[in-house]
């Protein structure tokens, strides 16, 4: 009798680990036991359960492996895979490996990879890693990598990962480096790097770097906490001196004078602005009434100045700027008057501290008014201005 039960075990063992051909209709309605351990090298079923796939699957619906997938998975709707996959995985809706993925993981909604990815994943909503990623990550909502990532990853809405990013991230509104950045971000709406950035951030509203920049920030608002490279917007800042360059509207650093100009001229009459001035460089935002006489209907302007200004002698320094104005008539339009211009503008500044909070200034030189809508002249001639500048 014990030798028949030990015939009898030795047998079921043999056949729990015999590898084979899995025909299955369903979830326990296949050729291989259910409780099989061993390899399965060639599935072909509906839906299928196996222990481990060793060369190639297909399946209708989906199928589940208990532990890994060596070869090729292609399911109708999902594959589900407990261990790792090294290989290629295709699956209409998700692909779900609860270890490594190592080889091309293709899915129509959800790829997903428990620790780490290396190769290739594609998903038409979101592929999410849990640990590293190596690689192409294509998703067309939503990236995730939840500690290092290397490569290239494109997203249609957003591109996160944990902790550094190396390679190009393309996005359509977000780029998230919850780390170090090093190569290229480029979004549609914002890319943030919480450490240091080295290469370029490309946002179209703006890019925040939480550590150094070394390299180029482009967008409409760009802030570091230091800078070793160049930014480039309508707005620019960084927060600790190194040796950044700024080219924008409006540039502030920790060597930044932010003053108060009110000044008068024979352009538009009463004038007030906000200088931002750093050691050479500097940009003027504000705005003026009454660009026509005081006997014409109201009328106003806002303008923009950047220029250079050099010390000239003691208190007294010399600086030169470019100008563009936008002039709004408003009712004189009722009057034959165009209702809007645009003026280019050159000056001349001649400024004189006289403490270290207030300063007089006199401005000379030439601009002309054009039209909008057409390529005529309304007016040109001679700037004549004068004022006071505080802080």
């Amino acid at each position: 009798m014990a030798g028949t039960l030990f015939a009898q075990n030795k047998e079921t063992a043999s056949a729990q680990k015999r590898p084979g051909i899995n025909l299955s209709l369903w979830k326990g309605i296949s050729t291989q036991r259910p409780d099989t351990t061993g390899s399965t090298f060639l599935n072909i079923g509906i839906f299928s359960s196996m222990n481990r796939l060793a060369g190639v699957g297909i399946n209708i619906i989906g199928a589940v492996t208990r532990t890994d997938v060596n070869g090729i998975q292609l399911s109708g709707l999902s594959n589900i895979t407990g261990g790792s996959l090294r290989g290629v995985q295709v699956a209409g809706i998700a692909n779900i490996n609860g270890n490594d993925l190592a080889g091309v993981s293709l899915s129509g909604l959800t790829g997903i990879a428990g620790n780490n990815a290396y190769g290739v994943m594609a998903s038409g909503l979101a592929t999410i890693t849990g640990n590293n990623t190596r690689g192409l990550l294509a998703g067309g909502l939503l990236n995730v990598s939840g500690e290092q990532a290397t490569g290239f990853h494109l997203a249609g809405l957003a591109d996160i990962t944990g902790e550094d990013f190396k390679g190009i991230s393309i996005t359509g509104l977000l780029g998230l480096a919850g780390e170090n950045l090093t190569g290229v971000q480029l979004s549609g709406l914002a890319n943030i790097a919480a450490g240091n950035a080295t290469g370029i951030q490309l946002g179209g509203l703006g890019n925040v770097t939480g550590g150094t920049l070394h390299g180029v920030q482009l967008g409409a608002a760009n802030m570091a906490v230091r800078a070793r490279g160049l930014q480039i917007g309508l707005f620019n800042y960084y927060k600790e001196s190194l040796d950044g360059f700024q080219l924008g509207l409006i540039n502030a650093n920790p060597n930044t004078r932010v003053q108060l100009m009110l000044f008068g001229g024979n352009a538009t009459k009463l004038n007030i602005g906000a200088r931002f001035k750093n050691r050479l460089f500097y940009t003027i935002v504000g705005g003026g009434t009454h660009y026509l006489d005081f006997s014409d209907k109201f009328s106003a302007a806002l303008f923009y100045r950047a220029g250079l200004a050099l010390p000239a002698w003691g208190r007294w320094t010399l600086s030169g700027d470019l100008g563009y104005q936008h002039i709004e008539t408003f009712k004189n339009k009722n009057f034959g008057l165009p209702p809007r211009l645009y003026a280019l503008q050159a000056r001349i500044n001649l400024e004189c501290q006289l403490t270290d909070r207030f300063a007089l200034f006199a401005s000379g030189g030439y601009g002309g008014s054009r039209y909008y809508t057409r390529n005529a002249t309304f007016d040109k001639g001679a700037l004549v201005e004068g004022g006071i500048i505080l802080f």
